[in-house]
Formats: C-alpha cells, structure tokens, sequence
C-alpha cells in the first residue's frame, strides 16, 4: 500500500481549491484518482460545503434570511450582469467572472466581492487565453442571482426582484461600477474644430457602456437618471447596443465613483 505524506496531501488541496480537475491533480502528484476524490470530499465536509450539510444550507443568506454585504452584493451584480455566469449541475454548482487577464485589480475586486457575499464558499482562478475565471463554489449563488436561466441572458427577459432593486437603490454607484467594470470602458476621445480660421485638436474622456440585452442596458440608464448621470444611445460599428456618457458634469460624477478599469 502506498502512503502519501502530509505535503503532497496539501499540494493536491491547494490545486483543487484553485480550480483544478481531480484527474489532472492526480496526474500531477501520481497520486491515484480515488485518493484524491477523498481529500477533496473530506476537505469540502470540512469547510461546510458538502451538498446537504447543515452549514452548506447556513452559508445563504437568502435561505437563512441572514444580513449580508450589500455594498459588495450591488458591485457583484453589476459583474455577473455583465460577464458573469452560473453553473447548476449536478454536484456542480460555481459562480463565473470573466475578467481580462492584465487588469489584475478588477480580478481582485471580483473575487473580494465574492468573498464579502459568501463568505464560507472556496473560490478559485482559472487561467485562460486573455483572460482569468474568477469562480466560486456553492449552489446557493442561483438563490442570491435568480436571473439565472438556461440561455444566454440577452435571449430571456432580465428583471431584479424587489429586494434586487432595494439594494440597487441603497448602493447604485457600486451597481454602476460593477457593470461598467464588466461591459464598460473609460476613453478618451479626440475631434477638431475651426477656431478663429485655425483647425485644432482637442480630446475628451467618455464612459462607454456596451452590452446585447435591452434589460440589462435598461437597468444601467434607469439608475444612471436616478443619479443625475446623462446618458445618449450610441450606435458603433452599425452596433445599436452602446450608452455613452460624454458631458463634462457626467464624467466627472463617473469619475468620481467609477474611473477606469486596471
């Protein structure tokens, strides 16, 4: 029989908390398939996070009706409504953000939110061509995102629930940042104009938000108005899908709460 000492035990934790198949830790640490299926599942139980334990079901604070981060929640949902997804399968269940890879502060503030949300979950980073997986582990995220759905988001109508918009409404620049740090940019943009017979260049900053669903472009402008935000529809590239905001006292509102992404 062979035994595996307390070392490679932990390495193959570390990986598996981070994302990694059970197979390809296996793989790495010629540890066999079985053994590491056993670390993980008693490593989860540990942590509450067994499908069916008592502190699994203790984590939500929807089911439980316990008092969470709201700042966090509003910043999280602007992400998810962007570039986020959920997986529910069987056994399976994690919250995804999509982040670029050399903007290493919004991989951070991602996964910080998730972190203030749900606290007891394990989340991970999941490295790919251009881009980092921010992802955390529990079904209970379908309970705190109930736009959840088979589909794509854009191709199924998207409304917040009420207790949704309460919160929205307590913290909407955090809901703002998190959609513009999601599907959004800050630019500086550039035109010319005659002034006394001489052509001239001058630039301005503008915030651009871009995304497919008419929902989701709705909930951006409803809060933008309620925070004195202007706005204008922008078509780019025969695209009707982008809002702009380019005035002057806008930006530097946007400024103010939101700046660029890194």
């Amino acid at each position: 029989m062979n035994f595996h000492g307390t070392e490679v035990r932990q390495q193959a934790l570390t990986l598996l908390r981070g994302g990694a198949r059970n197979c390809d830790v296996a793989r790495r640490l010629s540890v066999p398939y079985g053994t590491i299926s056993y670390w993980k599942h008693i490593d989860l139980a540990k942590r509450g996070e067994s499908p069916g334990s008592r502190r699994a079901s203790a984590q939500c604070p929807r089911c439980e009706g316990t008092e969470f981060d709201e700042v966090a929640y509003a910043y999280l949902l602007g992400l998810y409504l962007g570039d986020g997804h959920i997986v529910s399968r069987h056994k399976q269940h994690h919250l995804s953000i999509y982040c670029n890879a050399t903007q290493t502060g919004l991989i951070d503030a991602a996964e910080d939110a998730m972190r203030r949300v749900m606290p007891r979950p394990r989340t991970g980073r999941r490295h790919k061509t251009g881009c980092v997986e921010v992802k955390s582990y529990t079904q209970h995220w379908v309970c705190l995102f109930p736009q959840h759905g088979p589909g794509k988001k854009h191709e199924r109508r998207i409304v917040l629930e009420p207790w949704q918009q309460e919160i929205v409404d307590a913290h909407p620049w955090e809901f703002v940042r998190g959609l513009i740090h999601s599907d959004g940019c800050r630019l500086i943009n550039w035109a010319s104009r005659v002034v006394r017979g001489e052509k001239k260049r001058y630039e301005y900053v503008r915030y651009f938000f871009t995304n497919v669903s008419d929902d989701i472009r709705r909930l951006y402008t409803d809060t933008l108005d309620k925070l004195g935000v202007e706005w204008t529809h922008c078509t780019r590239a025969g695209r009707p899908y982008n809002i702009s905001v380019a005035r002057r006292a806008s930006v530097a509102l946007m400024d103010a709460h939101v700046g660029p992404k890194y």
